[in-house]
């Protein structure tokens, strides 16, 4: 079999370079990730990428009708799944006409393997699901959320996923290819290690909360962050959390209503429903943690229905994702 993907560690540089070329069919302003490159004569199809966020990859056979059963598919906090942050790179690939998925996901894993990558997991067809749910299908509705061809993964899926750790690269990947019968596309994602740059978002001090409150009637307040797709929030919202308690201590009058705003990726019903749980949590943690009086607090959730920004940018989903305080 030809190897028709190619990476290669290059002698003097600090990355690694795609041996591919983009082809003409390409969206605009899509590229290959500098860590894989495309299978031979494939068109990007989907592109995003995001300096900094956090994925959910899957690492062992995925029980999809015990989510179901729970009303809760999009819950990535089993054990089969592998959350990361750092950059991530998203691409959709249309392969070729006549090439099978086996073909595919193999010339992949032969390229990955050369160049350093270890194979974590990897699974064909039902052995990627357990449970009583084993449509193929299913792993495009989990793996591959933005495609909205539902049966884009229908006839036979393959998936794996790979990690390499050297002084040029620390990084993960996880390919899902399917096959909807003559037509055949992979879904690449690259989730390279990195930092989050914590000092983008100041945190406002009692003060300016009241301030802007006074003025406005209400106040967005991005320090509060919440692990990926959950309600539970990240101890780096400790210090926010901290300037909320002041500010309804030193002003005992004062009701709040929180309100939580997600970005526009998901869909409305499960984006409503998460940001409704998000500003309970809100206002569980100030009542049981700082002791404030429950009747000067309520919470609800707007959802994606009310964006500060463009949800066709990193910058733009970051102004999204936020919590309100309102003046009750």
């Amino acid at each position: 079999m030809d190897v028709m993907v190619s990476l290669r560690f290059p002698s003097a540089m600090s990355c690694f370079l795609a041996c591919a070329t983009a082809t003409a069919a390409d969206i605009e302003a899509a590229r290959d990730s500098p860590l894989v490159a495309r299978y031979a004569g494939s068109s990007i199809a989907y592109y995003n990428v995001h300096d900094f966020d956090e994925v959910a990859l899957l690492r062992e056979p995925h029980n999809y009708g015990v989510l179901l059963d729970r009303n809760a598919t999009n819950d990535r906090s089993g054990p089969e799944w592998l959350t990361l942050q750092g950059r991530l790179t998203e691409i959709r690939y249309e392969i070729p006409l006549g090439r099978s998925s086996f073909e595919v996901i193999a010339n992949y894993e032969k390229a990955l393997g050369a160049s350093g990558f270890q194979i974590l997991f990897r699974c064909s067809d039902n052995a990627c699901l357990a449970g009583n749910v084993t449509d193929n299908y299913v792993l495009g509705l989990q793996l591959d959320p933005s495609n909205g061809i539902s049966t884009a993964y229908s006839d036979h899926a393959r998936y794996l996923l790979a990690k390499v750790e050297t002084a040029q690269a620390n990084a993960h990947v996880a390919i899902l290819v399917g096959e909807d019968k003559a037509n055949t596309v992979a879904f690449v994602r690259v989730l390279e290690a990195k930092p989050i740059q914590n000092d983008k978002v100041a945190t406002m001090n009692p003060d300016q909360m009241a301030s802007a409150i006074q003025s406005s009637g209400k106040v967005d307040v991005y320090g509060i962050l919440f692990d990926v797709d959950q309600a539970t929030m990240k101890p780096e919202s400790q210090p926010t959390l901290d300037s909320i308690a002041k500010l309804m201590a030193d002003r005992p009058n004062l009701k709040l209503e929180v309100v939580g705003h997600t970005d526009g990726r998901g869909t409305e019903t499960h984006n409503l429903e998460l940001s409704t749980r998000r500003a309970a949590s809100v206002v569980a943690a100030l009542t049981g943690q700082y002791g404030i009086d429950a009747r000067r607090l309520s919470s609800r959730g707007a959802g994606m229905s009310q964006p500060v920004g463009s949800n066709d940018t990193d910058e733009g989903r970051a102004q999204n994702r936020r919590v309100e305080l309102k003046s009750n």
